[in-house]
């Protein structure tokens, strides 16, 4: 549980560092690289989705 919010208020400061602390360098961390260089409210709101998605 804690863990989560750890990850959670790093992928406000920088959504990769949240998805990758979730799931390392996988897939999901690439995508979430584009999508923050894009814009950073598209990397936000993955970052968020995929911390909550794998619990």
């Amino acid at each position: 549980m804690m863990m989560d919010g750890c990850r959670l208020i790093m992928s406000v400061i920088i959504p990769p560092v949240g998805v990758f602390l979730q799931v390392g360098f996988g897939l999901q961390f690439w995508i979430n690289i584009v999508l923050t260089l894009l814009g950073y409210i598209p990397g936000l709101v993955h970052a968020v989705w995929v911390i909550a998605r794998h619990k």
